[in-house]
């Protein structure tokens, strides 16, 4: 029995033995464990801080007419709705002259931009001086044409003598010039002045009407009186449409802001061009009251006339030195304004020039 207990108290002392060793393998294990660091959590290197925008540049622009689909107006309608004006920084304030007051408001600087003809601009450049500088040139040809109706025969310039001539308020410079140009004597037609109702026409009170050709010749043809119009260039007239403008004081004291107003209505020119159902639904959110398919005429006939091989060249609404002296020397030619002065005040192409590289825009 006494050797028995003994052995069995040996086994227990080594039982006893080995697990006060694990127990100590345990302990320094876990000891090894927390005394040792964990790695570090990887983190991201700080990236350049985006610099925030400043608040939007407010601007505004007044259309110097109804609201319709002149190209000037549909440019300006596609960058509001298509976010070209907020991808520029700006907030556009748009809206239309109801009496002509566009440029009375940019005189006194209740707006920043507006709408003119080229014509005008160097009208009102001449006496007095008025201090507004074209931005952009969007008709690269003139609005004004000469229509007849195709029933009449007449077939040329020549064939205008002995007939009647109707014009809305005075005889436009380009009728002058295109006379001129065809060898035809002025003395031999019978000029009538006939405002703006061009069913004079189709009513036979006149042979040859003075119209815009983005507007009348739709209007006579919806009432069956089909035309036939003269357009003045095709014989080598000088002849400009439509711009936009501001003010010489406008543009010096923000010339940023006219850059990127510039930017986004070419944009929404390049728009028009590629996208004529989606620009015809924005020009009638403007325009509700007006007929789709005379506003697609207007559309399609601006259009036609703001390309060019300039253009295609430059870039749209792009204007040369020698496009302003052309029409300068023709308008000095002929009395439509008052007195000679430096024809190069009355355009600024720096936006133009900046908005394009190479004839691309660059956006944004």
């Amino acid at each position: 029995m006494k050797t028995h207990r003994s052995a069995r108290a040996g086994l227990s002392a080594r039982r006893h033995w080995l697990i006060a060793c694990l127990l100590l393998v345990a302990a320094l294990v876990a000891a090894s464990c927390g005394s040792s660091e964990a790695p570090p959590t990887p983190t991201a290197a700080p990236g350049p801080t985006a610099t925030p925008l400043p608040p939007p540049t407010k601007l505004k622009f007044m259309a110097g007419f109804k609201p319709q689909a002149d190209l000037p107006f549909a440019a300006a309608y596609v960058a509001k709705e298509k976010g070209y004006f907020q991808q520029q920084n700006l907030d556009v304030d748009i809206s239309h002259a109801l009496q002509s007051e566009h440029l009375k408001l940019l005189l006194a600087g209740d707006i920043d931009v507006t709408t003119a003809d080229a014509g005008s601009v160097l009208n009102r450049r001449s006496d007095p001086a008025v201090p507004i500088r074209a931005i952009t040139l969007f008709g690269q040809k003139g609005q004004t044409g000469f229509a007849v109706l195709q029933k009449s025969g007449i077939q040329t310039v020549k064939d205008w003598e002995g007939k009647t001539f109707g014009y809305k308020t005075t005889p436009p410079p380009e009728y002058l010039a295109l006379l001129k140009a065809a060898g035809v004597d002025r003395s031999k037609i019978k000029e009538v002045r006939v405002g703006f109702d061009p069913r004079i026409l189709s009513e036979g009170q006149v042979d040859i009407l003075a119209v815009f050709k983005a507007n009348e010749p739709d209007v006579l043809a919806k009432i069956n009186a089909p035309t036939k119009v003269f357009n003045p260039e095709d014989i080598g007239v000088a002849t400009l449409g439509l711009t936009y403008i501001a003010t010489t004081d406008r543009i010096a004291k923000d010339p940023g802001s006219i850059h990127r107003f510039v930017k986004a209505t070419l944009r929404g020119l390049a728009f028009a061009f590629q996208n004529e159902e989606e620009t015809l639904d924005i020009v009638l959110k403007y325009a509700p009251a007006e007929d789709r398919e005379h506003q697609r005429f207007m559309l399609r006939a601006e259009l036609k006339d703001a390309k060019t091989a300039l253009t295609e060249a430059s870039g749209l609404g792009f204007m040369t030195d020698q496009q302003w002296q052309s029409l300068y020397t023709e308008y000095l030619d002929y009395g439509a304004i008052p007195k000679p002065f430096d024809y190069k005040t009355a355009y600024d192409d720096q936006f133009v020039k900046g908005a394009y590289q190479n004839g691309k825009l660059v956006w944004p």
